[in-house]
Order: structure tokens, then C-alpha cells, then sequence
């Protein structure tokens, strides 16, 4: 049978165990300072515990209540927290390494600055520099969406984001150590936009950033003058006022995680270009580049999950970008959330409003050797009916295909067929029960993305067309 420990009763004096060999002072007490000022601590080197004294008994049941939800880690070692059955350390005042670790989390929470030799204590056991991952990324993370999070904790002096093994990753550096433990205590494993975009975060060996530009890629904002760089767009002002103006909506205030907004609303301000203060690009009309020039004549199939779209016309002299016009403002912003970054044809393809209003054609008599076509009289819209149910089914590209639209005697074996023909590999299968539609799911979402223009409004025979979105469900 368990065993049943008597628990001690609410004390601000915390007893904590299961430390890793290696933890730190500092990584103790910066367990106990989002919620509170810390007054002493005792650590029990031998035996891998210590002993946090909070200044108040409020704070100290605040820690224990949050750390009995969502387990603290120091190390990426989970260590576990109970009241001490000590009211308060009496500790021999004499150790002055405790003493100056103390009087320098406390300077630094009052908003003073810790003494030249304090500040070196610190710094030995931890970097001002984050290290972040973004797990699920299904809606685009914004450098200025990671500075709007991240700046509640300290001032964010400086941001790099890059792509690293096809994972989203960002350096992030505080102006002090102590807040990158706070924001590393808080955030690590939380969900920027619900049930998505997981922040996994460490420190990083660097202890300072060198950033050469400011652009949508790196910031150094303690450095406003430096260049945009080559072909990087600079910070659009409006949007940068407006996630100022705006921060509560986008994202809520911790420790309840990041609040969730619509997706719709997420994905159009992550996209970053939408001023959130109510000034919408007006333009129905995407630029889309870097795609794989030897497939980007293909049918407009992606974008067309999202709206209906009237003309695409490849660039002349770019053969890898394409402009392509949407029904309205509201498709176009759809498609440009769901779709800026995600994988085709083997290249991460970039998604943007155009400064066009429309796509022109070509003028009479000219050729134009194929590059603009016209679809507004494709009987293949999936959105012409006025409140079409079909909006409320529109997900961000997922593994997991929504199959509709199947002929009778169409069989679970000629679909999967179907589909690993387009260059993939079919994991799993279910039919719903009426048998007219079904989900599949590929390897990846990339695959996934290539099924769907291949097979979307694919002849299935009897003039019966089979119609492919992306699903929220998995199998």
C-alpha cells in the first residue's frame, strides 16, 4: 500500500528534493521568484535538497499550488516541493556567498543593479540568453509575438529567429540573467495560441547576442539605427503599434498559460502583417515565393482551400513567386496564415499581401505563354454559396486529409492507392459511416499539402469529383 506522509502545514519555508547533483543556488531561488520575494535559502548539497525561505506565507502556498499543477524542472530535472516543517532558516549569516546571491535577486526584483561581483555570481550559473523552440508551430510565430510574450518578464534587449532542422528557433537575450530564469520558469511547455506552438526553452552557451540587422528576422532594440539588410522588409510601423497597442487581446497574461484567441484572429495577427487595431489589408491578392519553379504552374489547389480563387499569374521574370487573387480580403488573409512557411514541393513557401488590387490579364492578342490564368468561372469554387458551410471547416495544413464526395463502390484499398501514388506514404484510413467520406492520413504534412493538389476535384468517374481539405481530426 502507499504510504502516507504526513503533509506539513502551510509554512513559508519551503522543503525541496530530488535536485540535480549540479543546481545551483541561483536555479533554486529563481524557482521561488515569480511569486514573491525570497529571503533565505540553505541547500543540502549531499543530499540534493535544499530549503527556500519566502518572504511571506501567501507566497510561498501561491508556489506550491501553481508547482502542484505543472511540475518545476531544474535542469530539465523534475524536483518536487512540500512545505518544511521549519517556520523560518536561521542560517549562519556568515555565508556570504548565500547572502550575496540573495542581495542580488532581491536588487535586481526592486529594480535596482546587483554589484559587479554579484552580477558575476549570477552569471556563472545562468545566461541572459533563452534558447527557444516552437513545437506544433501550425500558426506562424512572429519575432514580435515572441518579444510581446517574452518582454513581461525583464526588457528584451535583443531577438534572432532561424530555421534549424526545420524547426522554428529563436535566441533571445534579457538585459538580466534573473529574468531569464523567470520567463524560462513560466513559459517553458506553455501553448502560445491554443493547443498549438508548444515554447520548449533553455538556456543558451551564448552569453550575448551580435545582431547586424533590424528586420523581420533579428532585432536589436537597444539599437534602432542599425540597417534592414538585403531584401529583408523592415518592421511595418502600423503593425508594430499595433501589437503594442493591443497586447492584452493577443496574448493573455501568465501564469494561465497564453491565452487562447480565435484561430481565425491568431493566425491572422501571427501572420504579422494585420495591424490588430482594425486596419485590415484590403487586398484579396496574395504574393507567393520561393515555390519549386518546375511545379508552380501547377493548379492553384493550396490556396484554394481557403477561398476561391479567380486568377493566378506566375511572374515573368520570377518564375519561382506567383500572384494569386482571392475572392476577397478575408480568403486572402485565411490563405496567408495557414500556409506562410509550410513545405511544397520540397521548399518552405512564403505567403504575403500583395500591393495589388487584382491580377491583370494578359490584353488581347498578347500570349503570355500560359503564365496568367483565369478561374473565376471554374465550376470547382468551394465557396460560392453565400454562408457556406464550408467556412467553418477550414484548418491549417495537417497530416490528416478530410476525404468527401466518394463514389458507392469506391473501396478503402482504391483510395489508399490513390493517395501513395501522389508520393507518399498512407499511415492510416477510416471511412465515415455513410461511406461518402473518409479521413486519411499521410507521413507528414508535406505529403499531405502534394496529395491535396494532386487529388482535390480529382474524376473519380460518373462525373463525380473527390474533394480533399485539411483535417482537424487525426485517425
Amino acid at each position: 500500500s502507499a504510504k502516507f506522509v504526513e503533509e506539513a502545514p502551510p509554512s513559508r519555508v519551503l522543503h525541496i528534493r530530488k535536485l540535480p547533483n549540479e543546481a545551483s543556488e541561483t536555479e533554486v531561488i529563481a524557482l521561488g521568484l515569480p511569486f514573491g520575494k525570497v529571503t533565505n535559502i540553505l541547500t543540502l548539497k549531499g543530499k540534493n535538497q535544499a530549503f527556500l525561505e519566502m518572504g511571506t506565507e501567501e507566497a510561498a502556498i501561491t508556489m506550491v499550488n501553481y508547482y502542484t499543477t505543472v511540475t518545476p524542472h531544474i535542469r530539465n530535472v523534475p524536483v518536487f516541493i512540500q512545505y518544511s516543517n521549519h517556520k523560518e532558516l536561521k542560517t549562519d549569516a556568515g555565508n556570504q556567498r548565500t547572502q550575496a546571491v540573495l542581495q542580488a535577486v532581491s536588487a535586481v526584483q526592486s529594480g535596482g543593479s546587483p554589484s559587479s561581483d554579484v552580477q558575476e555570481a549570477l552569471a556563472a550559473t545562468s545566461s541572459p540568453v533563452l534558447r527557444i523552440i516552437i513545437d506544433n508551430m501550425f500558426y506562424p510565430v512572429t519575432l514580435d509575438v515572441l518579444q510581446q510574450i517574452f518582454s513581461k518578464f525583464g526588457t528584451v534587449m535583443k531577438i534572432i529567429t532561424f530555421t534549424k532542422n526545420n524547426q522554428f528557433q529563436a535566441l533571445l537575450q534579457f538585459s538580466d540573467p534573473v529574468n531569464a530564469q523567470q520567463a524560462k520558469l513560466a513559459l517553458d511547455g506553455q501553448n502560445i495560441y491554443n493547443s498549438c506552438c508548444t515554447l520548449r526553452i533553455d538556456f543558451s552557451k551564448l552569453v550575448n547576442l551580435n545582431v547586424k540587422y533590424n528586420n523581420d528576422k533579428s532585432r536589436d532594440y537597444t539599437r534602432p539605427e542599425l540597417p534592414a539588410g538585403d531584401g529583408q522588409p523592415s518592421i511595418d510601423p502600423t503593425v508594430a503599434a499595433a501589437f503594442s497597442k493591443d497586447s492584452n487581446s493577443l496574448l493573455g497574461k501568465i501564469p494561465g498559460a497564453l491565452n487562447p484567441l480565435s484561430a481565425a484572429a491568431a493566425a491572422a495577427a501571427a501572420a504579422g502583417r494585420v495591424a490588430l487595431a482594425g486596419q485590415t489589408g484590403s487586398s484579396g491578392v496574395l504574393l507567393v515565393s520561393n515555390l519549386n519553379e518546375e511545379v508552380s504552374n501547377t493548379r492553384p489547389n493550396t490556396t484554394r482551400v481557403y477561398g476561391d480563387v479567380q486568377r493566378v499569374k506566375i511572374l515573368y521574370n520570377k518564375k519561382d513567386s506567383a500572384l494569386i487573387q482571392m475572392s476577397d480580403a478575408n480568403q486572402a488573409q485565411l490563405a496567408m496564415s495557414h500556409l506562410n512557411g509550410q513545405k511544397m514541393y520540397g521548399k518552405i513557401i512564403r505567403v504575403t499581401l500583395s500591393k495589388h488590387q487584382t491580377v491583370a490579364l494578359p490584353r488581347d492578342g498578347l500570349d503570355d505563354q500560359g503564365l496568367t490564368k483565369d478561374y473565376a468561372n471554374s465550376p470547382l469554387h468551394r465557396f460560392k454559396k453565400p454562408g457556406s458551410k464550408n467556412f467553418q471547416n477550414i484548418f491549417p495544413p495537417s497530416a490528416t486529409l478530410h476525404l468527401s464526395n466518394i463514389p458507392q463502390d469506391v473501396t478503402e484499398d482504391d483510395l489508399r492507392l490513390l493517395f501513395s501514388n501522389a508520393g507518399g506514404t498512407v499511415k492510416a484510413f477510416k471511412f465515415f459511416q455513410d461511406r461518402k467520406m473518409a479521413l486519411i492520413q499521410m507521413s507528414t504534412v508535406e505529403e499531405a499539402i502534394q496529395a491535396l493538389i494532386d487529388l482535390h476535384n480529382y474524376n473519380m468517374g460518373g462525373n463525380q469529383h473527390l474533394r480533399v481539405s485539411f483535417s482537424k481530426s487525426t485517425i
